[in-house]
């Protein structure tokens, strides 16, 4: 959970902000810019249009203002107060994709779904990466994974730039990958990324398979609703393979539905009937309302097994004043 530290951009911070060549808008609303359509404004958004504009901004950035890298907000919710700080948001000029033999260069802005199409066009398997929400810098930070692949386990290398606007960069090791986490600090800026794929074929038979994955998740998730992707990690500490063999007592998702909360509402915050992990705003939830249901479940997850679930969706941000 990360909570912002000042209540306010004074007018004397922002007169003390960089002017950058990219865009920089103050007391931005984040609502319009996750999946979940909720929460407060932010401080600042600023877009960089290259990496020395970024670097830039970056080194010249008083140390006082907080930065948030923020990809398309798929796995985010924003508290209606708002967030404290300046978030960075890459564009258009951090989403290329190259090949070189069975390495995939990319730049952090790239969408895992664009990034898994262009590798399989090259007879590079990246499929896993098909059906997981959001940039490929995000998927990074938490080690996303699906069908029983990881982040980590496709990992090279990334560089970015730290708090000061330093070059910075990060092997395996570095990063300590673990299950839906790695050790990437809060305040730097990943921009490049280096996969391994994790296989070759056929481009058509690579194709075939992600629509095959792409229809088993329109089949059993709520692709058609507002939502955050998977909101709990699953308490055995892997995802699901995909596998006819696949065992469910200990994902997040059957712990859910054995407590009674599939379909769970509160306000306008529901945990999905078709699937029970995803926590859904029908349309009229706050970021309070989302937040408090996904409690209330943790709850009764845990009254009824004992066990505490984590989140996987990132809570950031204020609450708003009563």
């Amino acid at each position: 959970m990360i909570r912002s530290k000042q209540r306010d951009l004074t007018k004397a911070q922002m007169m003390t902000l960089p002017t950058p060549r990219g865009r920089l808008s103050l007391n931005r609303s984040l609502a319009d810019l996750t999946w979940l359509r909720v929460g407060g404004a932010a401080d600042a958004v600023f877009q960089p249009v290259d990496r020395q504009d970024l670097a830039e901004f970056l080194a010249q950035l008083p140390q006082e203002n907080a930065i948030f890298p923020m990809g398309v907000g798929s796995n985010l919710i924003v508290r209606d107060g708002g967030l404290r700080a300046v978030v960075i948001r890459l564009g258009r000029g951090f989403n290329a994709i190259e090949m070189d033999g069975d390495r995939i260069h990319c730049g952090a802005a790239a969408l895992d779904s664009h990034v898994a199409r262009k590798a399989a066009e090259a007879g590079l398997d990246l499929t896993f990466l098909r059906t997981i929400p959001g940039t490929l810098g995000g998927a990074l930070k938490m080690n996303a994974g699906c069908y029983g692949s990881y982040i980590a386990d496709a990992f090279v290398g990334a560089s970015g730039y730290d708090r000061a606007g330093r070059a910075v960069s990060y092997d395996a090791k570095t990063l300590g990958f673990s299950y839906r986490s790695s050790d990437l600090p809060q305040d730097v800026v990943i921009t490049d990324i280096t996969l391994r794929a994790l296989g070759r074929d056929e481009p058509e038979r690579l194709h075939q398979k992600m629509a095959a994955q792409l229809a088993k998740r329109n089949e059993t998730q709520p692709t058609k609703d507002r939502t955050a992707g998977s909101t709990f990690r699953n308490p055995a500490g892997f995802s699901s393979t995909g596998q006819a063999d696949d065992i469910h007592d200990l994902k997040a998702w059957s712990l859910i539905d054995a407590a009674g909360c599939r379909g769970l509402e509160l306000g306008g915050a529901q945990m999905s009937p078709k699937h029970p992990n995803f926590l859904i705003n029908t349309g009229r939830a706050t970021a309070k309302e989302l937040e408090a249901l996904g409690e209330l479940v943790r709850k009764k997850v845990y009254d009824k097994s004992g066990l505490t679930l984590e989140w996987e969706v990132m809570r950031v941000g204020d609450p708003k004043d009563d």
